[in-house]
This record gives C-alpha cells, sequence and structure tokens, in this order.
C-alpha cells in the first residue's frame, strides 16, 4: 500500500504538549496519529467516548446505525489494534528520526 499526506490543524500549545508526550512514548506525532487511525478503522469507533446532545435534524435510521455499530464495538466483534501493529508503527517513527 502507498502512503499518502494528510494535514492535522491544532492550536500550537496542544501541538508542543502533544509532540512532548509522543515523545516520552518514544513515538512521533505522526506514528501516535498513526495508532490511533487503525484503533478507529479496526474498532470501528472512536477509541474513547465522545458525548453530546442528539442535534434534533438528526434521522432517527442514522442514529440507529450508529448505535448498533457501538454495541458490535463494545461487544468485542470488532479486532483490536495487536501488540505487533503498535511495535511496526513506534519503529517506522524511530527510523523517521
Amino acid at each position: 500500500m502507498g502512503q499518502v499526506s494528510m494535514t492535522v490543524r491544532m492550536d500550537s500549545q496542544l501541538k508542543a504538549t502533544f509532540d512532548a508526550l509522543c515523545a516520552q512514548f518514544g513515538m512521533s506525532a505522526n506514528t501516535a496519529m498513526n495508532v490511533f487511525a487503525k484503533a478507529v478503522v479496526q474498532r470501528g469507533k472512536i477509541p474513547f467516548e465522545i458525548r453530546g446532545d442528539m442535534p434534533a435534524d438528526t434521522s432517527a435510521s442514522g442514529y440507529a446505525a450508529f448505535t448498533a455499530m457501538r454495541k458490535m464495538a463494545e461487544a468485542g466483534e470488532l479486532p483490536l489494534l495487536n501488540e505487533d501493529e503498535i511495535n511496526y508503527e513506534i519503529r517506522q517513527s524511530r527510523l523517521e528520526r
């Protein structure tokens, strides 16, 4: 598979803090974003809870589909990121330095 670039915009203070934490984890911000993206794809959900009020214009069928997918992920019916994949991302990050 080929690689593509992606730009993420964030507050400069958030970026500096994120970079520093990633360095403590032994990885780059790029690797951390790849680990996050893989976890989202493999689990079929954001790997942490995001909550808010349901907008008035949200269709019942769309919300029902979202709820069903979330239950599948919580039941473990979607694969998790394994240790080998995480270690691969860390090794790639160290090669980028």
